[in-house]
Parts: structure tokens; C-alpha cells; sequence
């Protein structure tokens, strides 16, 4: 067993097909194939349903591994080049998108200052985007709001975020008040996130305990997005309140939901494998920037 038989067992699975594969790994189809083959020989096993592409259980096992021993890998490399004087690397860094929207630039000030020689690389996307790219290796380290949608993965609670109702600041959509409850809400048209999805998951749990039921006019997997009808008159949204921009401030608010709770953000790691040592450096820098007080934006609360 090598790790060209491991690194082909990934590729597969992860393109779907073995000439995909052997495209991602610039090699030819047949040394894809031979590679899977021989990995399955001395396993004793099959681990590709040739007619799905889907791992075999047996495959799901092999995958797992297959994926840790790859990224311990990538991480002795970067660790021999952080060994000198100054911490070098690539770190790939996923964040729900609101929480980008304001700690990023403080990220990159902070990389500037105190790690030149490490190049970030940033996703921003959904819990259900970027879980899985942290679960296959492809983020480092990910913002994430909770709860997670898999227990496996490794996290440090960095704040909690009010939720709020986003209205028009003038006109008659406007709402008076400084908070409502839940049960306000059922006479609106509201656009919520999607269901299932780890925020929808807290705002249906609310909705549970305050024997509720909310109606959404849209549903969405996107939060700036969801955010972007509500500004474009679509409807009234719950959102966390760092979703409002600072340019649309004198036009929209958020009232507090009095019976939600905030959501809780978390910084999260891959479920196995040790972090590379620019990993640790950015992980860190993110950690000292929630604590500073001087980063934190209104309708966040350090924990």
C-alpha cells in the first residue's frame, strides 16, 4: 500500500469517475484504474461499486482513513518549511458569510502584520457547503455556525449572534418597537433560511417551545442572498444581525426576537490529522480578533 493507491482511491470518489480522476491527478485513466486495482488486491476487497462510483462499505472504511493519511501528509511538508524563522504556508480557511463579511478584513490586517509568508485562501459559503469541504480536507479551518451537522469535527465556541428581525427603517413595512416575539411574526410574509439547515434548525426549535408555527413566503440556503430580497422589498427576514451592511443602515434594522435565542458561531477543524502550523497560526489570530474589543460588531457577544 502507498500513498498513490490512497491518493487515486480519493480522486475517484471525489470525481466520480476514473478519467475525471486521473485529469485531477495529471496522470492517465489506466494508472488511476491499475492503482485502485492493485489497493483492492492486497485488501482483498472491492472498494468502488464500478457501476455507481460510490464507495463500497468496505470503500467508506478505506476513504476515511485514506483521507487522513493524505492530510498529514500535505501537513509534514508544511511544517518542515515553517521550521525556520518565520511561519510559511497555504491555509485554506472556510466562513459562513456574515461572520466574512466583518472579520475578514481584520484577518488580513492581523496575516499582514504577523504572517507575511502564510497565503490564505477564502471560502465563504453555507454550514452545508462548507462541512463537507472540511470533512474531505480541502479547508483547514472553518467559521461555522452551530450546531454542526456532523459531530465528528473538532471546534472552539468564538461568540454568540442575536438574531434579529430585519425591517424597513421608514415607510409602511416599517415596524415600530424595539423587540417582538415569534408569534408576531406569523402575520408577516417572511423569507426564512432552509429547512434543515443549523440556523432554520434553532429558529424551528423556538418556534416549538413558543407553540408556533411560521409560514415562510421563501426559503433559502443563503443567508446573504435571503438577506438581498428582504432589502429588495421581498418580504421580512429573521437573520443574524451582522447580515444588515453598514451602507444600508439608514434603511433597515433589526428588532430582537424576544423568544429566539442567538445562534452560536464556532471555529471548527477537520475531524483527524494534526494542524499544520500556519493553521494554527491563522487559528489563532481568528481567536484573538474575537476577543479583542475593539472588532466585535453590535449584536455579537463574546462567550
Amino acid at each position: 500500500m502507498d500513498f498513490r493507491q490512497l491518493e487515486a482511491l480519493v480522486a475517484v470518489i471525489d470525481a466520480g469517475s476514473f478519467s475525471k480522476a486521473g485529469k485531477a491527478l495529471a496522470t492517465a485513466q489506466s494508472n488511476i484504474s491499475t492503482r485502485v486495482k492493485n489497493l483492492e488486491a492486497e485488501l482483498g476487497v472491492s472498494l468502488i461499486d464500478r457501476e455507481t462510483m460510490e464507495p463500497t462499505p468496505e470503500g467508506r472504511s478505506v476513504l476515511e482513513r485514506a483521507r487522513r493519511i493524505l492530510v498529514e501528509e500535505e501537513s509534514i511538508g508544511t511544517d518542515v518549511k515553517s521550521m525556520s524563522e518565520t511561519v510559511q504556508g497555504d491555509v485554506s480557511i472556510g466562513m459562513i458569510g456574515t461572520t466574512g463579511r466583518w472579520l475578514i478584513p481584520h484577518l488580513l490586517h492581523a496575516q499582514r502584520e504577523h504572517y507575511p509568508n502564510i497565503y490564505l485562501r477564502i471560502v465563504e459559503g453555507t454550514n452545508s457547503a462548507l462541512e463537507p469541504r472540511l470533512a474531505a480536507g480541502e479547508l483547514n479551518v472553518a467559521i461555522l455556525s452551530m450546531p454542526l451537522l456532523s459531530d465528528s469535527f473538532r471546534y472552539a465556541e468564538l461568540f454568540d449572534e442575536d438574531l434579529v428581525l430585519v425591517t424597513p427603517t421608514k415607510g409602511k413595512r416599517a415596524i415600530e418597537g424595539d423587540q417582538v416575539k415569534l408569534r408576531d411574526l406569523t402575520k408577516l410574509d417572511l423569507l426564512l433560511p432552509l429547512s434543515g439547515t443549523p440556523l432554520r434548525n434553532e429558529i424551528d426549535e423556538a418556534c416549538e417551545l413558543a407553540r408556533v408555527t411560521l409560514t415562510p413566503r421563501i426559503e433559502m440556503d443563503g443567508i446573504r442572498t435571503l438577506a438581498s430580497l428582504c432589502f429588495d422589498g421581498e418580504g421580512y427576514a429573521v437573520l443574524p444581525a451582522t447580515a444588515i451592511p453598514a451602507h444600508l443602515k439608514l434603511g433597515f434594522r433589526g428588532i430582537r426576537i424576544s423568544d429566539l435565542p442567538p445562534r452560536r458561531v464556532a471555529l471548527t477543524l477537520p475531524p483527524y490529522g494534526l494542524p499544520s502550523t500556519p493553521t494554527l497560526a491563522v487559528h489563532q489570530l481568528i481567536k484573538d480578533i474575537v476577543a479583542s474589543d475593539a472588532t466585535l460588531p453590535s449584536g455579537l457577544h463574546r462567550i
